[in-house]
């Protein structure tokens, strides 16, 4: 009944299923229009400036005297500007809504449901000396600083002739190829053992080739209470036994997730908000790019604009069709 737009009646699902203080609050924030005003801050400047290129169309042979004279291009680059912090904004909002999927990974043996057990603060996960006790994945959702952090201890990885350990490890890889931070665990009580050493590149090798390169892999060296004279090594050193070096595994976790200090202002964003954000920035650009050259071609211009307007108007809804309305409202049953 137009009392709020679909970026506040989406905050409601965010706010029923938020699982942090902090995803809470932003939550609060969309439903009580923060973005949507950020939003139609950003559709007035496009509407001011579609209507400069419209109305400079009509006089083609004054139409860079009227751009200039009008600082256009100046309106053009303060509106990315300010689309680039909606964004950022949006990312930290996506952050706290969604959180990120942490695989931890290694060799049997490696300290990886220890590790799994210190994280989340209990014993989930069946810790023995004995190789290849963990045969399936454990997931277990932590907060950390307010981002929810969804950690998957996994099966060793290792050559094996046991069907069912060789499932385990199967499925070890597909949760791998689907983390947005992978945890290659190392022992450092036999991380120089050749034998160790060379699975451990093996290892590596396959990761590498497993995921995609934006998709950080974090080394940590475990047991550190069982072996202090290492030399200093890349990525976190830590014990999964005694908390040691466990601080600074968080708060490496949070900065590989783009996690930044949090604002007052981040208000709740979802995916599609991001992808639409993505596609005005794509076509400001690709209008601003047109506008800079010395004669512009102005309807190239004014439908990059206009398609930006589109993308923007898809957040709130004014521009929406109804398979996706479908699809966002069938969430909430």
């Amino acid at each position: 009944n137009n009392k709020i737009d679909l970026a506040q009646a989406e905050a409601i699902a965010d706010l029923i299923d938020a699982s942090t203080e902090a995803a809470a609050i932003s939550a609060s924030r969309s439903l009580a229009g923060e973005f949507s005003k950020e939003i139609q801050k950003l559709r007035q400047g496009l509407v001011q400036l579609r209507t400069l290129v419209e109305a400079t169309l009509d006089f083609p042979e004054e139409e860079i005297d009227i751009l200039q004279k009008a600082d256009a291009l100046g309106q053009l680059d303060r509106l990315l500007d300010r689309l680039q912090e909606v964004m950022q904004q949006a990312k930290q909002g996506k952050l706290l809504r969604e959180g990120i999927k942490v695989v931890i990974a290694g060799q049997p043996n490696a300290g990886k449901s220890s590790l799994l057990n210190i994280l989340a603060g209990s014993d989930l996960a069946i810790v023995t000396p004995m190789e290849g006790t963990t045969r399936d994945k454990i997931e277990q959702t932590i907060q950390i600083e307010g981002v929810p952090v969804h950690i998957i201890d996994t099966a060793g990885l290792r050559e094996s002739e046991h069907e069912v350990e060789k499932l385990g490890i199967e499925r070890t890889w597909m949760e791998i190829k689907g983390a947005d931070v992978v945890l290659f665990l190392h022992d450092l009580t036999r991380c120089e053992q050749p034998q160790y050493a060379q699975s451990d590149k093996e290892i590596a090798a396959n990761l590498a080739k497993s995921i995609q390169k934006n998709i950080p892999i974090l080394d940590v060296w475990n047991k550190l209470d069982a072996n202090r004279n290492t030399p200093s090594r890349k990525g976190i050193v830590l014990s999964a036994i005694t908390g040691e070096g466990l601080e600074g595994l968080q708060k490496e976790l949070l900065a590989l997730a783009g996690r930044q200090s949090a604002p007052e202002g981040v208000y709740m964003a979802r995916e599609r908000h991001l992808l639409a954000l993505t596609q005005v920035a794509e076509k400001l650009t690709n209008a601003r790019e047109k506008m800079a050259i010395s004669s512009p071609e102005l309807d190239l211009v004014s439908e990059d604009l206009r398609l930006a307007q589109n993308a923007l108007n898809e957040i709130t809804g004014e521009f929406t069709n109804d398979d996706l309305l479908g699809m966002i409202f069938s969430k909430f049953c």
